[in-house]
């Protein structure tokens, strides 16, 4: 990404609408309390996506929607760079919501793609696996498209990908996943999933879009108000709301989400309702192997955070046996990111803390 001069907009941004609300105010109008813009802008277009996020739009794309709109392009591109259509189609489905997710709304970036040091062109800042990471921007979702399909077919760790057949695609989700495009332990599970369910598979034979239209869709429920407090989350894409599946409410910490643990709740019951595997679920939440949630824990549905992306910035130990993991459950911070942040070694990692004791959480 090439460097661009940052301009800070706030104090004159302030200035003027101040002076603007006193106009107003004067020939008896209305004036409004204008509080200081939080955000930060660069020159050409870059973005940072903060706290409190966008609200999410009331209609969502479905998938059904999703995928008639951009299945043409997904067998195009399996045609000229031999990717299978249905994990094109699949991995946009999984990594922009849809099309729903904010990044996506806010960047046509639809695979989740960061920068690197090659980009040169337009960009957002998101906080993902670590806060204010730049993704590429795209004037339009179809770019987004190509530009996926041009990063997998010039990147050499993805190289062996194409040694797959193009209708192979549970072992190009695994190589996927084993090249690293992400971080979720159970990526390659979650793009086969989404494929079976859909009948994605039916794009990557010949004549696929003909077959793909030729089939009976499997009945897939998916809130059209996500807004609505009664509203249903798909297990797929949980991730990209807040609100209430199956019983459970799903809330945002850290802007990772999690579920409060109910009565004699597992960590097995946990990972059906939302399509996880225990072992990840348990990793998710650095848990021994046998362990099992307590009644009212915190059960994170993702990979917590390196570090405190809002207020607080610190915590205050006030209870004997207060450990690091107990504290990076309540901020929804990985243990060894605090540990690290605070020069604690990792054979203390486990230790009671001393009550008292300031912990850094960025």
């Amino acid at each position: 990404m090439l460097r661009k001069e940052k301009v800070y907009l706030c104090d004159i941004m302030k200035q003027l609408l101040l002076i603007l609300a006193g106009m107003l105010a004067v020939e008896g109008v209305w004036a409004q309390t204008f509080d200081e813009p939080e955000q930060l802008f660069e020159e050409s277009g870059p973005m940072r996506l903060s706290d409190p996020e966008p609200a999410l739009p009331v209609v969502r794309q479905t998938r059904e929607e999703y995928v008639e709109r951009y299945k043409h392009i997904a067998v195009a591109h399996r045609e000229r760079y031999g990717i299978p259509a249905s994990i094109i189609m699949a991995q946009g489905i999984l990594e922009s919501d849809s099309g729903n997710s904010d990044l996506s709304q806010m960047s046509n970036n639809h695979f989740g793609i960061k920068c690197k040091s090659n980009w040169t062109g337009r960009a957002v800042y998101y906080d993902d696996d670590e806060a204010g990471e730049c993704f590429r921007a795209y004037e339009s979702v179809e770019d987004s498209y190509v530009d996926h399909a041009e990063y997998l077919d010039a990147q050499p760790r993805y190289d062996t990908l194409f040694l797959h057949d193009p209708t192979d695609y549970k072992s190009w989700a695994r190589g996927l996943k084993a090249a690293g495009y992400a971080t979720a332990p159970d990526y390659a599970e979650r793009l086969v999933r989404i494929i079976e369910e859909m009948e994605l598979h039916l794009l990557d034979q010949p004549q696929g879009l003909e077959f793909f239209s030729r089939r009976t869709p499997k009945r897939v429920h998916i809130a059209r108000n996500t807004a609505a407090p009664s509203g249903v989350v798909d297990p797929d894409n949980y991730r990209a709301t807040a609100n209430i599946y199956d019983g459970y409410g799903v809330s945002r910490n850290n802007g990772v989400y999690y579920v409060r643990a109910k009565g004699n709740d597992t960590f097995e019951e946990i990972a059906r309702h939302f399509r996880l595997s225990p072992g990840n679920l348990r990793r998710f939440n650095e848990v021994a192997r046998r362990s099992q949630p307590a009644t009212g824990d915190y059960v994170y549905l993702g990979r917590k955070k390196k570090s405190r992306r809002v207020e607080p910035g610190f915590h205050v130990v006030t209870r004997r046996d207060e450990t690091l993991r107990q504290i990076g459950q309540r901020y929804g911070i990985r243990t060894r990111a605090l540990a690290s942040l605070n020069s604690i070694p990792a054979v203390e990692r486990a230790a009671a803390l001393q009550e008292g004791l300031t912990v850094l959480l960025r």
